[in-house]
Parts: structure tokens; sequence; C-alpha cells
């Protein structure tokens, strides 16, 4: 922390000296912020929206066309499906309020960005959200200090890594890190790629050296925190101690120091931000369907996430095509999203989907379930533990 101080201290006075101070845009065309969005006790009818899509006839034919079994016959498929692939967990897609907010930015400030953030294209839209985002991640403003919205996660995640990444370089002005000064980075095996290729982006320009451990395996971390390929310790101990790495995670939430959260490809707007942290209700209703499902499979799962690993392509391309004539959308993830024979089928549980229609998934999913494939299955739910809660309130 002495160095990340001494750093915001000499990047400050050097501002100062050169009358840089950074300009933060104003938003343009203020005005008083606008009545909050209307919020409701309970489903409407507009959720079922969020989950129920149609796939244009050629487009599931072409997807199915590969299998063995359409060769033979012509099955006719339902072109109606259940949606059990996407990432608006909340259900709020379809929501009202945030339809309406989305039509009236765009009526005020017509449609695209007309420039970056930096120059042109930060709206009130953009500082409303924000001012929530800070509310809802830290609850006094004192407490996260700012919040700035990106157009996606991978660029998020990019530009945090390849911020931090960089501290290195800026601490050893005029030279290149020595190998004791780059910045230690502790990562998941199976992290994000957006943070993954923001790592090995400063890792390529020698600003960080990167430990990667297996998956969930902590005793794998504490391998690697201890020795290198030199055989001395990585310069991590003082670090994790002031950040809490060695306490539980969701412990320490006044020990991280920056906390990227999600919109979930939800609509990125102040409306969504806001009936997300009214309509608790559909915390409760979307672990209430985690936990429908988790004992309907016997499955230890914890998050609305779920991967079921199949191994081979030519498997995952099978079941994602059983899950179609079954009336789901359930995508393959397949190489390089995911290592050779690794490949799953990539379950995601709305707040939006009803109990029935998760039995009648489960049943779809029978045959690649481990108690009925056990020998070529096995399963992987995300652990994301009570800290999924906090950023599902901004989907």
């Amino acid at each position: 922390m002495a160095q990340w101080d001494a750093l915001v201290d000499r990047s400050r006075g050097w501002r100062r000296e050169t009358s840089c101070e950074p300009r933060v845009p104003s938003p343009s065309r203020h005005r008083q912020a606008p009545a909050p969005p209307e919020t409701f006790a309970g489903p409407g009818p507009w959720d079922r929206a969020a989950v129920e899509i149609r796939l244009d006839h050629a487009t599931l034919h072409q997807w199915l066309a590969k299998a063995f079994f359409l060769l033979q016959s012509q099955e006719e498929v339902d072109e109606k499906l259940i949606l059990f692939s996407g990432n608006d967990y909340m259900g709020l897609s379809p929501h009202p309020a945030l339809r309406k907010d989305a039509v009236k930015a765009a009526q005020e400030y017509s449609m695209g960005p007309r420039g970056s953030a930096l120059i042109c294209g930060y709206t009130t839209f953009h500082k409303l959200a924000e001012d929530v985002g800070v509310e809802k991640k830290g609850g006094p403003v004192s407490v996260l200090q700012d919040c700035v919205i990106c157009p996606t996660e991978f660029s998020a995640n990019m530009a945090v890594m390849t911020a931090l990444g960089s501290v290195s370089s800026l601490l050893s002005v005029g030279r290149k890190p020595a190998e004791r000064e780059r910045i230690p980075v502790s990562l998941d095996a199976l992290n994000h790629a957006s943070i993954i290729d923001g790592i090995r982006l400063v890792e390529r320009q020698e600003d960080v050296v990167a430990f990667v451990y297996k998956h969930c395996d902590m005793h794998h971390l504490d391998f690697l925190l201890l020795f290198s390929m030199d055989g001395d310790f990585a310069p991590l101990p003082k670090l994790a101690w002031n950040t809490c790495l060695w306490r539980e995670w969701w412990w320490c939430e006044n020990g991280i120091d920056i906390s990227i959260g999600t919109l979930s490809k939800d609509a990125d707007c102040h409306a969504a931000l806001h009936v997300s942290r009214k309509e608790r209700w559909r915390r409760s209703v979307i672990w209430g369907h985690v936990q429908f499902f988790a004992s309907l499979t016997k499955l230890d799962i914890t998050s609305p996430i779920i991967s079921i690993v199949v191994g081979s392509e030519e498997a995952a391309l099978r079941a994602g095509r059983h899950m179609l004539r079954s009336g789901f959308h359930v995508t393959p993830i397949r190489p390089p999203t995911v290592p050779q024979n690794s490949c799953r089928l990539r379950i995601t549980i709305s707040a939006s989907h009803s109990l029935d229609g998760i039995k009648r998934l489960v049943d779809a999913l029978s045959p690649w379930l481990p108690d009925k494939h056990y020998e070529r299955t096995y399963v992987m739910a995300s652990k994301l533990g009570r800290r999924f809660s906090v950023l599902s309130t901004l989907s």
C-alpha cells in the first residue's frame, strides 16, 4: 500500500507542476434527475418475455441439419423455445420501466454515442447510472468513491487489468521494471477471458508476473504464492494481508480497492439499477429456482450458472441438438472458449423461468446428468457464493 500511495502522491505532484489535471467530462444537457421508475411487488405478464424466444425456421433446421436422425426422417421441431442460455438473471430486459427509460434516452439523445465519453458521449443518463452504482456497490458514497460505466464487461475487465498491471512501469520511470518489481497477479484457470487477456497483455509488456492456479484450488494457489520458478518467495504476503486475500472474500468488503460489477447484458441504464434495488423479490425468486434445480438434479450448485461438461465437441453438439428438439435453447460451449475435451452445456437460470419449465429442462438433461452418465460427465457450478447476490442486483 505504501508503494501505491507513493505513486498517487507522485502523480498528483506531476499534474500540478505541468498543469495537466485531468478534466472529468461533464454530463451533457444538465437537468434535474428524473422521477424514480415504476416498480412492482411481484412478477408481471411481461416477465415471461425474457425467456421465451422463437427461432426462424431456416436457422433452427440449419442447427439441426447435422443430426443423423434428421437425415432419416423429417421430424417437425417447435420453433418456440425456452431460453436457458441468457445472462438476464434478474429477468429485467422486458421490464416496462427499462423500456420506457430506453425510449426516453433515445428521444433525448438520439441513437449512438456520437463520440467517446471523454469527448462528447457522456450524458446525464450515464451520470445517473454511475451514481446509483456507487450507492448499490458501496452503500454510503464515502465507502465507494466513484463508479464508471464501461460499454461491455470485456472492456471493463481489460481496462482494469491493464491499468493495474501498468503500475510497475509508472513506478520505474525511464526504465523497464526489474523482475522483482513486477506486479504479481493470481488468476483462476477458469477466469473470464477478458481478465486473462488483460493480464496477458501487460505480462507481454513485462509489467506483471501471472500465477495461474487450478480452478478453485486454494492449495495450488498457496503453492504458487510461496514458490516461483526460481525457488524464491513471491512478493505477495504483505499485499495479501492488506487486502484480506487470506480470508473468506465475503468478509472483507472494506479490503477490496476495486470492485467490478456487471449489468449482465441487461439494459445498462438508470432504470435497471433502480428497479433491481427496489424489486428485491427477484433475488428470492432466482435463488428459489436454483435450489429447485439442485433438488431435482442432486447437484451441488451455488449459483444460477451451471456447466455440465460432456467432453468432446461432437458430444456437446449432439447434446445441444437434443435440447433444441426438447424445446430449450441451451448453448454448447466449445474450444477455444474452453479447453479441448471439456466441452459443456452452459445453463443459466433466470427469475423469469417457471418451476414447470425448470422441471422439463431437467427431464431433457437427464442423459447428461452425472447419475445417468457419470463416466463421461461431471458438473462444474460457478462458486460465486454470497458475492454473486451483490453482482446480481446489477443484472
